[in-house]
């Protein structure tokens, strides 16, 4: 009896010694977890239950649990490295089994798709048709965009001036933009797009009026005239009246690139009549060309942006969460993953930094919560034990003798 009490506490101490030396090997290992070896007593019983005087009968492994404590939070400067500061999984997909983990490590394989170094694939919220927000009711796999941005067409173009209160009408009539001496001012040109991304250039020509605080607004495109000229009333403070809602509708523009027509309103809102000079306040159009992809960004709430040198950033997803009640629970599927089991109990995903959720730090990796000094502290103790239990067989083998040589 006690030899097999002795051998089930040299079976425990290198159990012990096993599990320090899974997490002393990990100490590097992004995002592992450090376990703990969980023993319990063993005890023989009869038929009739257990007697009050029964010894114990040593003592087993019960569990191997793992530890998730938050890790140290290290930059690394990579883009795609994430790490999350504070509770839930990163959600991926291996081979169609949905697994999860907390090693941000990821990177792209040759089709685009964002994956773990052995090639499971991370899990996003789609973003909505209509552009607002995401659906957390649809996962899917990231996958970056490596095609240049489409080019935006221009529709509204905002300008903000200041024309000179003490503005005098022209000496030269008509109007003629190849002569400065018709105008009173102008806008110097703002470029614009059409719907291939081909650049234009719009101007505005301001020409007083011999009527008090009026002006005549003149737009061209590429110095084609696109409508009638349009008079500006301010008030007598210098407030812009007339057009009520400060815009402007263009007349459409054919450009001469094959892109569709270019239809454009100017917006005036602001523009003002004071002083004696004229200054440009504010030169503002919402239309871009093509342009190459330039970085992957990831904001705190786990957006994914794709970022394009015309200054475009287009949502790919956000990346989707997954937390559990018991995450002590989980089954361990190796390589920094584990699996859902029915001790970790339902999962339940949702967006970073939202209730629960943690934060996801884009950029950094989330170190092994292994503390190195207490592993080595660990490895001596069980060392002990093994040392005390093997020191137990050696006495109990020399009880033994001693009763068998007595004659």
């Amino acid at each position: 009896m006690s030899f097999n009490t002795s051998l089930s506490g040299i079976n425990a101490a290198s159990s012990d010694l096993n599990v320090t030396a899974n997490n002393i090997a990990n100490v590097n290992t992004t995002g592992f977890k450090e376990s703990r070896a969980e023993f319990a007593d063993l005890f023989s019983y009869t038929s009739w239950g257990l007697a009050r005087n029964a010894i114990g009968a040593g003592v087993r492994l019960t569990n191997v649990a793992q530890q998730f404590s938050q890790g140290n939070i290290e930059p690394t400067g990579r883009s795609l490295d994430m790490a999350i500061d504070g509770e839930g999984f990163f959600t991926v997909n291996k081979n169609g089994a949905t697994l999860y983990t907390r090693a941000g490590n990821f990177q792209t394989d040759n089709q685009g798709f964002v994956v773990t170094p052995d090639g499971a694939r991370l899990q996003v919220f789609a973003p909505r048709s209509n552009g607002e927000g995401f659906d957390v009711g649809r996962m899917g796999d990231l996958r970056l965009q490596t095609t240049d941005s489409p080019p935006r067409q221009t529709g509204l173009v905002e300008l903000m001036a200041t024309l000179p209160g003490n503005a005098a009408a022209p000496a030269v009539a008509p109007f003629d933009p190849a002569d400065a001496n018709t105008y009173n001012e102008s806008t110097g040109g703002v470029t614009v797009y059409d719907s291939l991304g081909v650049s234009h250039v719009q101007t505005s020509y301001f020409v007083k009026t011999a009527n008090p605080n009026e002006w005549q607004v003149y737009n061209y495109v590429d110095g084609t005239q696109v409508g009638t000229p349009t008079t500006l009333q301010f008030s007598d403070s210098g407030e812009l009246l007339v057009p009520a809602n400060g815009r402007i509708v263009m007349d459409p523009f054919t450009p001469a690139t094959g892109a569709g027509v270019l239809n454009m309103t100017l917006d005036l809102t602001g523009t003002t009549q004071y002083g004696e000079r004229f200054a440009l306040r504010g030169v503002n159009q919402d239309g871009y060309a093509s342009g190459k992809l330039n970085e992957i960004s990831i904001s705190q709430e786990g957006v994914v942006f794709a970022r394009y040198s015309n200054g475009a950033d287009v949502a790919l997803g956000q990346v989707a969460l997954t937390t559990f009640v018991n995450p002590q629970g989980l089954q361990p599927q190796g390589n920094n993953m584990w699996g859902e089991s029915y001790a970790s109990g339902t999962p339940r995903t949702g967006a970073p930094d939202t209730s629960d959720f943690g934060q996801i730090q884009s950029g950094a990796l989330e170190s092994s919560t292994v503390d190195l000094t207490e592993q080595l502290v660990n490895m001596i103790v069980a060392q002990r034990n093994f040392q005390a239990n093997a020191q137990m067989i050696t006495t109990q083998d020399q009880v033994t003798q001693t009763v068998i040589n007595i004659r």
